[in-house]
């Protein structure tokens, strides 16, 4: 019997190159399910329909938190974001791992619904090389980029209700950190019970 796929929430402030790192794990590992997440905040350039989110509008977003479509949400900076259930749940129960890329507040919301999930922060090598890297984006202004740093301390204070942190010095060595976490994670034995007794004969 396959076992169920793991759930990989991943979280960090933004301009922590959480996004970096997810896109190379997946070069790695094109077998996993990269979930989709939906948002009301409008496209940055080159951004794709479909492919880096789904775009909303926010009274369709709202439906859907009606419907209880979302197996997280939250609102951000004066946007929605959240994951969409029906496929993340397809894709566990068949055995497949899937990767959230997901803000903390939503994190905190799958901890609760799904306690196997692995969390992990990523984690900037210092807020100073943070503000550098969101300032070196070019896309928000320094009134929207100060609420990010105040956001960020919010969210690292939060890094200890996290199973895993990867300190992201270079994108090459966090995803071998991040790959270690997942392989560790494959083999723990409460993740293999029935193996286990097939083992034993049972």
């Amino acid at each position: 019997m396959k076992n169920r796929g793991l759930l990989l929430v991943v979280s960090g402030p933004a301009g922590a190159g959480k996004g970096t790192i997810c896109g190379t794990f997946m070069q790695r590992h094109p077998q996993v399910h990269l979930s989709v997440s939906a948002t009301t905040r409008a496209p940055r350039a080159m951004e794709q329909e479909g492919i880096h989110y789904y775009f909303l509008q926010q009274q369709q977003f709202e439906q859907m938190i009606a419907q209880d479509a979302f197996i997280e949400w939250a609102n951000f900076c004066g946007n929605y974001y959240g994951t969409p259930r029906a496929k993340v749940e397809e894709k566990l129960a068949a055995g497949q791992d899937v990767l959230l890329e997901i803000e903390v507040q939503g994190a905190m919301q799958v901890k609760k619904k799904f306690p196997e999930a692995v969390l992990i922060f990523i984690l900037p090598p210092s807020m100073e090389e943070l503000r550098s890297r969101i300032i070196g984006r070019g896309t928000e202004t320094m009134e929207v980029i100060d609420r990010r740093m105040a956001r960020a301390a919010e969210e690292v204070e939060l890094a200890q209700q996290y199973d895993y942190f990867i300190l992201n010095d270079t994108v090459e060595e966090a995803t071998d950190r991040f790959e270690s976490i997942v392989q560790a994670e494959k083999i723990k034995v409460s993740r293999n019970l029935t193996l286990l007794k097939e083992v034993r004969g049972q």
